[in-house]
């Protein structure tokens, strides 16, 4: 071997410009061979040397032996702080994300779409590596080397067995038919609710196919700023609806969409709750229903999107979120830049849904480690504040509601354990604790004997109830209904004084529609004091507990109270292209505030139609609704999945 440099006419021997002799020339090489071999050696030598020692040494061969004892794995470097260059130039082809302080952990993985327990195979074969190496795997070039492999992985998502989970359900998902045996006024007033669906979807579909809600009155759409870009609110919450209604043509108009229009590339600020109750529970419960992929594939991507929402010291999620770049921060009229618990505590249902069709544990890994975060802190009273830090974990405000910023936090306590097939046993232990925390602290009598909850501001008690707070009578019904026989009564007698208290705020205003929140003090009683409290905006609440009721007791008086509502809705919110709110219960010539919105189909006018059909029409047993009322299936099989992280 020559060394050669370049001279004047081109390239010579290094040794010929050198002067050097022959014996020099054997001398020289001889240095030069023995340097190359020390440097050599200490590739292997130094304790520093792993990430160039995998460079040269073969990768373990398959049912290759240890040849040397496991090396430890050396700590993950720490993640770049917001001045660390590596911060902003890692992934210069990746769009801008938020830059990490100090302590936020590093960016979640990728998720894994091929067979369960691929990371568990993952951690494995760089066990594997290092004990046929000696060293351990660089942490760099095997999330590198993930990268590649989940590329290909979310190509060939887990492959969720549908004929199966039907045949094994326990009730037809639209019920056995009574045929003629049915109650004829029963049957009437169900198609009337479902004439009322094929109204508001219609004249949607005119005016505003595409866009999130209907202006009835102006006959356009709306978009808003909830949904980060996303299109088509009404059309992903109706789905559901529209399948149980057997509005056959019109649920394909709305599947359609989906398929040829939906964009999930958009770059917009969307609320990490708003996105999950209604589009990845609308896109899941359509799946369920229908068995058909593009609904699968689109809540799968659109979870995904959802992810880095949870990159927080606490891996408490932030409550927006931009679908593009994936920065995330809370609403800037949170209490210090909190989290909200009835955001960040309600998405265990879809999540653990995620991660069963994509055979990915992160998202159960996720929700079940806010979990672990709301055990470990301590709880005032035994209740649940609505506002958490992200960062530190504590709560910011004791402030308690079961209306608005705590509501479906409950609610989901109890689904989670029924929709684990009463496996969850930390979900059912939760809930009973914070009901009686609740009972204990929150549940007031009023002078004229009306039963209510009230909110709690750090220990002074504010007599009002929110239409939200309606919800919670449903809640303690589907809950009574699972209590220990002694506690049966008891819970369904609170449910059934609940939602009269509801049913008196609107049997107590002019359009027999109930308020925004009606309160309790200075002599009145299930009426809204306050004129920026007196608007009804086509709320599914009280309807709902009347439905959980009915189901509970077979009461008559529940469904009359539905006919009720159905009549008011024609009456006082029905115009000629659409449904909208109105701005004030309490006269018979309202105000329209020009909006159909899109939990009117997916949730009240759901509610109405079951509460006029049979029980097994999405029978009890086989689905739980999210709170945006999409129905999911109980897991009566494999929960293993679900529990990983516990």
């Amino acid at each position: 071997m020559l060394l050669l440099r370049k001279v004047t006419g081109g390239w010579a021997p290094l040794s010929s410009a050198l002067g050097l002799r022959l014996p020099h020339k054997f001398l020289f090489l001889l240095f030069l061979s023995g340097l190359l071999t020390l440097c050599f050696g200490a590739l292997f030598l130094l304790p520093d040397s792993s990430r160039l020692k995998r460079l040269f040494l073969p990768r373990r061969q398959a049912g290759a032996e240890p040849d040397g004892p496991r090396s430890a794995a050396p700590p993950p470097p720490p993640p770049p702080g917001p001045g660390d260059p590596a911060a902003r130039h890692a992934a210069p082809s990746a769009p801008p994300r938020r830059l990490r302080g100090p302590g936020d952990p590093p960016p979640a993985a990728k998720p894994w779409q091929g067979t369960p327990g691929g990371r568990e195979k993952k951690k494995k074969k760089a066990a594997d590596a290092e004990h046929s190496t000696g060293v351990a795997t660089d942490p760099g070039v095997e999330a590198k080397e993930e990268e590649e492999t989940l590329a290909g992985q979310t190509r060939t998502p887990l492959r969720f067995d549908y004929d199966a989970f039907r045949s094994g359900l326990r009730h037809p998902v639209l019920g056995r038919r009574r045929g003629g045996t049915e109650d004829p006024e029963t049957r009437s007033r169900r198609l009337k609710i479902k004439e009322m669906m094929k109204f508001a979807w219609d004249n949607y579909r005119q005016y505003a196919l595409g866009k999130n809600e209907l202006r009835p009155l102006s006959r356009n759409g709306h978009i808003g700023n909830m949904f980060g870009g996303l299109r088509g609110a009404t059309v992903v919450d109706a789905l559901d609806t529209l399948y149980v209604m057997e509005l056959q043509e019109e649920f394909q108009e709305a599947k359609d969409w989906v398929e040829k229009n939906f964009d999930l590339n958009v770059n917009g600020e969307a609320s990490l709750f708003e996105v999950n109750i209604r589009y990845v529970g609308g896109l899941l419960a359509a799946f369920y229903l229908t068995g058909e992929e593009v609904f699968k594939s689109k809540a799968l991507e659109l979870g995904e999107k959802l992810l880095p929402a949870f990159n927080t010291p606490t891996g408490i999620p932030r409550g927006v979120i931009n679908l593009g770049s994936g920065m995330s921060w809370n609403w800037g009229w949170a209490s210090a830049g909190s989290s909200i618990l009835a955001e960040f505590g309600s998405l265990h249902l879809e999540f653990l849904h995620l991660s069963e069709l994509s055979g990915n544990p992160i998202y159960a890994e996720k929700v079940m480690n806010i979990r672990k975060v709301l055990n470990r802190i301590e709880k005032p009273q035994g209740l649940y504040p609505n506002f958490l830090s992200p960062v530190t974990g504590n709560w910011v405000q004791h402030h308690v509601s079961i209306g608005g910023l705590g509501d479906s936090f409950y609610e989901y306590l109890i689904k989670s354990w029924l929709m684990s097939g009463k496996q969850d046993a930390e979900a059912k232990m939760m809930y009973d604790n914070a009901l009686e925390a609740i009972e204990k602290h929150l549940v007031k009598k009023s002078a004229g004997g009306l039963t209510y909850i009230a909110e709690w501001r750090g220990g002074i008690l504010d007599h009002k109830m929110g239409h939200l707070a309606c919800f919670s009578g449903g809640m303690i019904a589907l809950g009574a209904e699972h209590a220990a026989e002694e506690q049966k009564k008891h819970y369904t007698d609170l449910a059934a004084e609940i939602t009269r208290t509801c049913h008196e705020s609107y049997v107590r205003s002019d359009t027999r529609l109930g308020p925004e929140a009606f309160r309790f003090d200075s002599g009145a009683e299930a009426v809204a004091t306050r004129l920026s409290d007196r608007y009804y905006i086509l709320r599914p609440e009280v309807v709902e507990s009347y439905l959980y009721m009915w189901r509970l007791t077979h009461d008559p008086k529940y469904r009359n109270w539905g006919w009720e509502a159905v009549q008011a809705l024609e009456k006082y919110c029905r115009v000629e292209a659409g449904f909208s709110g109105i701005r004030d219960v309490y006269t018979t010539a309202p105000s329209h505030d020009n909006m159909q919105q899109s939990f009117f189909l997916a949730e009240t006018l759901k509610y109405l139609y079951l509460l006029f059909c049979e029980d097994d029409v999405l029978s009890f047993e086989d689905w739980i609704f999210n709170t945006e009322a999409h129905p999911l299936p109980v897991n009566h099989t494999d929960f293993t999945l679900k529990t990983n992280s516990q």
